[in-house]
């Protein structure tokens, strides 16, 4: 297909980027990423549309070899072709990411998570953290109602991607209580990463030099109270875990953070496990906040995954491009403001935590490509630029009063405890 100069850098960025594909995958890939961040959809029509009057091709054409770029290989027209094995893109993928990153700080959060599209899909997620965004490098698709063991997916995840980020990079893995598992923190341990993990208050530790064990619950007896240091985690001896155990329960928060870490005391920082909430919005970007994905109708698991390659890859661009601008943009401060102005009159905040973004990453980087190419402008160079990881755990802004916020926190609180469960029994 020929293509316009702008696209054709685009191209040009995702061929260098995964060398080991084909040149029918890398340029379906590259299709397929352009037509999702400029559409900001992942419905094939639309994308049809838009590539069909780019590329001077019939809708029909363009349709059917976007297709065939997520089909298996007997499923295709034209005799055997190959299949596109997502998995050997992983590595590939985090390598990426991490040149865009540069040299600036030497450190990288990521975050593991389960997302569900109803109940068909549950989706096993590694996803790179910046910028409040989330931008997954290893995932698994299983059908939702599937029985067994996560453990063999997770390992496999990290596998892909162990060697993939330089060995003097600080690299934490964050994951929610429910994920908890002494494999799974052993298992980020062999890639050479640092375990971020939270874990329930249900269990018994102790200060190493001390010989009893007490119940975690009772070391938290109230807000604003806050503990780090090495301790023995869990009493069972086939459990037991000698780790870094850090506690901090601010106001406005329901229960406090409890997370267990290999990183020393003096090295290990509480408010990191902040950075965790921005896999939620990752999957918002994928979701009903961004490309739709909670409208396919893909019946095959495979194919899934390969629509997450392309929409991940769509990300990078997206995400590369806005966290650019969002850097660029000024800092609010109310002082140089006039007295009378609304901004004075609103609540005060404090001058550490930083000011809440009107658009997100994924959406301004989109609005920058739109802009670039609607001026006839070369598209902007790819670069990931990150924000500084949170050094306090900021207090909420607005804690349960009411008795009927209470009652909504008391729902939430049910079922994060009830997929807690199910995930506890999958990890198992």
């Amino acid at each position: 297909m020929s293509c316009p100069p702008q696209l054709w850098q685009w191209h040009q960025q995702v061929s260098s980027a995964f060398p080991h594909l084909s040149k029918l995958q890398v340029s379906g890939l590259a299709w397929w990423s352009a037509g999702i961040a400029l559409t900001g959809r992942v419905g094939i029509s639309q994308i049809s549309a838009l590539l069909a009057l780019v590329l001077g091709q019939k809708e029909g054409t363009v349709c059917q070899r976007l297709r065939e770029w997520y089909l298996e290989a007997q499923a295709k027209r034209g005799g055997p072709r190959r299949d596109l094995e997502v998995t050997t893109c992983f590595g590939p993928l985090l390598g990426w990411l991490v040149r865009l990153l540069g040299d600036a700080e030497h450190r990288l959060a990521l975050a593991l998570d389960a997302t569900t599209l109803g109940d068909r899909w549950t989706v096993l997620s590694v996803s790179v953290l910046v910028r409040s965004c989330a931008i997954p490098v290893a995932w698994k698709v299983l059908p939702a109602q599937a029985k067994g063991s996560w453990r063999p997916y997770w390992e496999g995840l990290l596998e892909r991607l162990q060697g993939r980020v330089p060995a003097d990079w600080l690299v934490v893995v964050l994951a929610d209580r429910g994920l908890y598992a002494r494999w799974l923190y052993a298992a980020i341990g062999r890639c050479g990463w640092h375990p971020f993990l939270r874990i329930n208050l249900a269990v018994k530790v102790r200060p190493v030099g001390t010989e009893s064990f007490d119940w975690l619950s009772r070391w938290m007896v109230q807000v604003g109270t806050s503990w780090k240091g090495e301790v023995d985690c869990f009493v069972q001896k086939k459990s037991r875990l000698r780790c870094t155990l850090l506690i901090e329960w601010q106001a406005g928060y329901e229960h406090p953070w409890v997370v267990i870490t290999d990183l020393s005391a003096a090295e290990a920082n509480i408010a990191w496990y902040a950075l965790r909430a921005w896999i939620e919005a990752g999957f918002k970007d994928f979701k009903r906040g961004g490309w739709g994905w909670h409208h396919s109708k893909m019946q095959v698991a495979s194919r899934v995954e390969r629509l997450w390659l392309a929409m991940a890859v769509a990300l990078v661009w997206t995400v590369s491009v806005g966290s650019q601008a969002d850097s660029q943009r000024p800092v609010p401060c109310r002082e140089h403001v006039p007295p009378t102005h609304v901004a004075r009159k609103c609540g005060k905040r404090s001058q550490e935590q930083p000011a809440a973004r009107c658009l997100s990453c994924p959406v301004r980087g989109r609005l920058g490509l739109l802009a670039a190419l609607l001026t006839a402008q070369e598209l902007p160079l790819l670069r990931l630029v990150a924000e500084p990881w949170p050094e306090r755990v900021m207090p909420l802004k607005r804690a349960v009063s009411s008795t009927k916020a209470r009652q909504q926190a008391q729902k939430q609180a049910r079922k994060r405890r009830y997929k807690a469960a199910r995930r506890r029994k999958r990890v198992a």
